[in-house]
């Protein structure tokens, strides 16, 4: 058993589950670059904006609410040690995130 729950907690680490986004905002950033790094990191953006400026010209004035759902899916075969076994590991399955943008100029 111990075997098992050691086996599926170093899964869960070598999938990479986030708990969090890395950088959420930088003031040195463009909204735009901004909006990218989140894309990159996987998250599914949310904006909504004051004003009806162009992207270029918009600032970020808050990034919140990182939502991260994860679900349990099996592993079948050889995996960190087990025989053949089905081991469950947490699967990230979406990240979103807001991002407020202020595009008065």
């Amino acid at each position: 058993m111990r075997m098992a729950v050691r086996a599926a907690a170093a899964a869960v680490a070598a999938f990479g589950v986030l708990a969090a986004p890395a950088g959420l905002a930088a003031a040195d950033k463009t909204a735009q670059e901004t909006i990218d790094q989140l894309e990159s990191e996987g998250y599914t953006v949310n904006i909504d904006r004051i004003g009806t400026g162009p992207t270029s010209d918009c600032v970020v004035t808050s990034v919140r609410n990182p939502n991260t759902v994860t679900q349990w899916l099996p592993a079948i075969g050889p995996v960190l040690g087990t025989r053949d076994q089905t081991v469950l590991v947490e699967t990230v399955v979406s990240k979103t995130i807001s991002v407020s943008l202020n595009c008065t100029g």
